[in-house]
């Protein structure tokens, strides 16, 4: 029960970024049937037991256990790999009950359309279906802790620490407590928040090894906790301790950022060296690349400039990638102007702190005293702290 979204997704994800082409071709056709027309890549992790489930899936498209399961697979890919297609593969799977009314659809299988959906950041529609699904089976923990994580990402506290005391009750008290300390840390009750946290961490029963992504994830927690309370070498102590515990996609992208803002740009490269080319890793690269003034960085921020110049050309994508182009828009291309345009429109689709981080900078960047003011106001309407924004000129 990891976040995705939120990116905080974590799951988030982190958890979070829709890969585009990197170019906008004419269609050839291919002068014999021995011409290669394109090699694909090969995909991490496409293991075996994968492979068998994409057979048994188009055996039984109406077995709910292998759709689910197949599912799954694709989500993992996409988050993996930083590519939407996935994602629509994932929902291509669950297609057999497209035709079926909400009500007769199992409730596992809403479930796993609204954190597709939660993927995809159709945030309202994730939110709806999770809300069906749990009219039917109300102790779902599956869903309560997405709810949870979707409401949290959208700014709506109160609603999520209802979501994460129902996901206590639903399943196992841990995860309700780690759901409460995340919002607590947002509130700016650091000390609890850590407290909590770290006593779940204290738990002999998490030395196991099989245990090694829930530590990430609990230290993962801390050291964002770290970061809102503007304890940096806290933070940047948790991190290394989540990222030798087990890496994963989201932590990296995360402490990328933390290193970013601590001014070492160097460590970066190396951290995502062995990661998937997904836009968010681009973007981090490109950054560092930027800030080091290393030209060899500059083919990062021409890939990440055809993607999104590709993605663009599909009706109504913005507002996907707008905390992406926002960063590149203020980081890379220098234009603070349009990293605030970006930044404001993001904000009106989730509202995490990075969210609100990138609309200060771009507000200090682009001298906008008014677009200041209104990234506090909108803090204090929804109940975030964050010392990052607070020092932020």
């Amino acid at each position: 029960m990891r976040r995705t979204a939120s990116a905080t997704a974590w799951v988030a994800g982190a958890a979070l970024a829709l890969a585009a082409f990197a170019t906008h071709a004419v269609p050839r056709v291919p002068a014999s049937d021995d011409e290669v027309v394109e090699t694909l890549p090969v995909v991490a992790g496409w293991s075996g037991e994968q492979r068998r489930l994409r057979r048994e899936l188009a055996q039984r498209p109406n077995d709910e256990a292998t759709a689910i399961a197949a599912a799954s697979t694709y989500l993992d890919l996409a988050r993996e790999q930083g590519d939407a297609r996935y994602a629509g593969y994932a929902m291509g799977a669950l297609q057999a009950w497209d035709a079926t009314p909400p009500a007769r659809i199992p409730p596992a299988v809403l479930v796993m359309r609204a954190t597709v959906a939660q993927f995809l950041h159709d945030f309202d529609g994730a939110e709806a279906t999770l809300r069906m699904a749990l009219a039917r089976r109300p102790n779902d923990a599956q869903a309560w802790i997405t709810l949870a994580t979707i409401l949290r990402v959208r700014g709506r506290y109160n609603e999520s620490d209802a979501a994460c005391r129902s996901l206590g009750r639903s399943g196992p008290a841990f995860y309700g407590v780690a759901c409460l300390a995340e919002n607590a840390g947002l509130r700016g009750n650091h000390a609890d928040a850590r407290q909590a946290l770290q006593a779940l961490l204290a738990d002999p029963a998490l030395r196991d090894a099989d245990k090694a992504g829930t530590r990430q994830w609990l230290l993962t927690s801390v050291a964002e906790v770290e970061e809102l309370a503007g304890r940096q070498a806290e933070a940047d102590a948790a991190y290394r301790k989540a990222v030798a515990a087990q890496r994963s996609g989201y932590l990296l992208l995360a402490y990328s950022d933390y290193l970013q803002r601590a001014g070492r740009h160097a460590e970066i490269p190396k951290l995502l060296a062995n990661e998937a080319r997904s836009d968010a890793v681009l973007l981090r690269l490109a950054i560092a690349g930027a800030a080091a003034r290393d030209k060899r960085a500059q083919a990062e921020a021409d890939e990440l400039r055809q993607r999104f110049e590709a993605a663009a050309l599909r009706p109504g994508t913005t507002a996907l990638h707008a905390r992406e182009e926002a960063m590149f828009a203020l980081d890379v291309q220098n234009n603070p102007k349009r990293a605030l345009e970006l930044a404001r429109l993001n904000l009106r689709l989730q509202r995490e702190p990075i969210d609100f981080l990138v609309f200060a900078r771009a507000a200090s960047a682009a001298n906008d005293t008014t677009a200041r003011d209104e990234v506090k106001a909108l803090m204090q309407q929804i109940g975030l702290k964050d010392a990052r924004v607070d020092a932020t000129p």
